[in-house]
């Protein structure tokens, strides 16, 4: 079950732009955003009080911060109340889209879906580098034909980059490196480790940071459930260590954010973003990255849609093994069973 009661990544704050609508179905939602003439955010059940018809769709149109139903005509404000109706001048009283809480924070738009009284933005994670102007970003998004928990898996362990995606981010060492994990019970969120102190450098990072022969490559995920997923990736010549004042100037630091937003039961929004603090602006290493990063998602997407295939049509009981390496995944499934087990039953998903 999709937990509710949550914060989810809705779109990025690019994709909502002034002057036009924007729909996007969040955890089995379909929702309207828009940008009102202030600048802010609003979010919207995606459907017409009258006839259902979703009004991110042609010819529902935006006036001002008014939205009309291109079907028959019923207006809404920015507050999803109904404002006009078409042969009367009387406004039914329950005449209003349903209101969602949205927050614009880290270039992400984000949205609450459950009980809007348990909305605390301050429970929203953080992920500050892809604001931060001591940072260049780049970054895309790409539907998932699986369910959310598939990816989930996929990105606590990166094992995977060895097999997976060698050529690109894969090297021997990625696997056959132990972990560490850690799970903070009381915050939420569970850390998975990897230090290789003398591996291959991938081209990722070869030609994007200059490095030649073999280097010391940190893995340090952060995985926040339901939703955000952040690896710490650290770059830097063989023998180097941070000084004990916290500063690392001999390293390359990539912060690697990934939104793992469910649509419906069976299918994700994957959005990725990757935040470097070299080569600002150069905009070489920015196409190099995005270019590889993209292929590195969709190989994953390739693989995770084959996998939802096989589970929705293979027998119950078939057994699954898991090792060593899916301690971190195997925590946030945990992790994400008591958010599920939490969601009242009466909830739309």
């Amino acid at each position: 079950m999709i937990p509710q009661n949550q914060w989810y990544v809705a779109a990025y704050g690019r994709e909502i732009t002034t002057g036009e609508l924007f729909g996007r179905t969040v955890c089995g939602e379909s929702i309207l955003f828009w940008r009102t003439g202030a600048g802010e955010v609003t979010a919207m059940s995606d459907r017409c009080v009258h006839r259902r018809f979703p009004l991110s769709q042609a010819p529902t149109r935006l006036e001002g911060d008014r939205v009309i139903c291109g079907y028959h005509g019923f207006t809404y404000g920015p507050d999803g109340v109904c404002v006009a109706v078409p042969g009367q001048t009387r406004v039914p009283r329950t005449a209003r889209l349903r209101p969602y809480p949205v927050v614009e924070q880290d270039s992400f738009v984000w949205v609450f879906i459950g009980d809007p009284g348990l909305a605390d933005p301050t429970r929203i994670p953080r992920a500050p580098w892809l604001a931060s102007p001591d940072y260049t970003t780049v970054s895309g998004m790409e539907p998932l034909a699986a369910r959310f928990e598939l990816l989930v898996d996929n990105l606590l362990d990166l094992s995977h980059e060895t097999y997976l995606h060698g050529g690109y981010i894969g090297t021997p060492e990625v696997a056959g490196t132990p972990i560490t994990t850690q799970v903070d019970d009381e915050a939420g969120v569970v850390h998975v480790s990897r230090r290789m102190a003398d591996a291959e450098c991938p081209p990722f990072y070869s030609r994007s940071t200059g490095l030649t022969g073999r280097i010391s490559r940190w893995q340090d995920i952060e995985y926040t459930p339901p939703c955000l997923y952040l690896l710490h990736s650290r770059i830097a010549p063989v023998g180097s260590e941070p000084r004990p004042d916290g500063t690392d100037p001999d390293a390359f630091h990539v912060e690697v954010v990934y939104a793992i937003t469910p649509e419906t039961e069976h299918s994700t929004h994957d959005f990725w973003a990757v935040a470097r603090d070299f080569a600002p602006g150069d905009e070489e290493v920015s196409a190099f990255l995005a270019e590889q990063n993209r292929t590195v998602v969709l190989q994953d997407v390739a693989a995770l849609d084959v996998l939802e295939r096989v589970i929705a049509a293979e027998p119950e009981g078939y057994q699954e093994l898991s090792i060593n390496i899916d301690t971190g995944g195997l925590a946030a499934r945990r992790m994400l069973a008591r958010l599920g087990a939490a969601t009242p039953s009466t909830a739309a998903v």
